[in-house]
């Protein structure tokens, strides 16, 4: 398969100690159960400083525990480690960069596993890279056409509120977990069911240049960070809508 491997994307290898456990306190979403899942680490007042993918992966050759995987932008990779790094403290846990798998990504077919973000967004795996070009630009066109954003030059560096990265509706975020790094706000909006803005992916020609956050001109694109009620229900992605209120479509 030609043009899989998202060259823009690293892996970071956790190994050691109950590594779901020291993640579990940490990022947002569950990671006792089923993985892949995706989940942010954020700032105490509950914005997005990292969003990523967390993989389970086997134990290394004469380790008893399993080993966590994450997926997370390359640019990224060496201040989320450093962060990941300063919450370790003293548990016998290595954090370090894993150099021999990539990930993949292919927007239909067989391989790999759906994103657990949004099944229209396609499946990705984990294998060593092939060779190829890189599908970092299709992925990226594949992604906004869906609404979706991700990454720190979208969802901003400690900036954005997590729900307001629509984290609920993109499966970002765990409500019965426990506590983590930024819950307190987190939980407070999801209670009030109150999410006063939302990042949303809007044709370049409606762009509004005071609440944009980057465009994609080539992509016909705009990422803009709106008020709820200035962003057109009917217009939204459907995985929006219901979050947005009732439409006169």
């Amino acid at each position: 398969m030609a043009n899989t491997t998202l060259i823009n994307r690293a892996l970071i290898r956790l190994s050691g100690d109950d590594v779901r456990g020291f993640l579990q306190g940490l990022v947002t979403n569950d990671t006792s159960g089923d993985l892949p899942v995706w989940a942010a680490l954020l700032s105490a007042q509950g914005k997005a400083l990292f969003d990523f993918l967390i993989w389970g992966d086997a134990p290394r050759p004469g380790s008893g525990q399993s080993d966590i995987l994450i997926d997370c932008e390359r640019e990224a990779a060496g201040d989320l480690g450093k962060r990941l790094t300063l919450y370790r403290l003293r548990r016998a846990i290595t954090i370090e960069r894993e150099p021999d798998l990539c990930v993949h990504w292919a927007p239909g077919g067989d391989v790999g596993v759906v994103d657990p973000r949004l099944p229209e967004l396609g499946r990705r795996w984990l294998t060593p890279a092939d060779g190829d070009a890189g599908a970092d630009d299709a992925w990226r066109a594949h992604r906004l056409e869906l609404g979706v954003t991700e990454g720190r030059t979208e969802l901003g560096d400690g900036t954005t509120l997590w729900l307001e990265c629509n984290a609920a509706e993109l499966n970002g975020v765990s409500f019965t977990k426990g506590c983590y790094v930024g819950q307190e706000n987190t939980a407070r909006m999801n209670w009030r069911q109150k999410v006063n803005r939302r990042l949303v992916v809007v044709p370049i020609a409606d762009a509004d240049e005071k609440r944009q956050v980057i465009a994609y001109p080539e992509l016909g694109w705009s990422v803009e960070h709106r008020r709820a009620e200035s962003i057109d229900a009917a217009g939204a992605p459907s995985w929006m809508r219901s979050a947005l209120g009732p439409t006169d479509a």
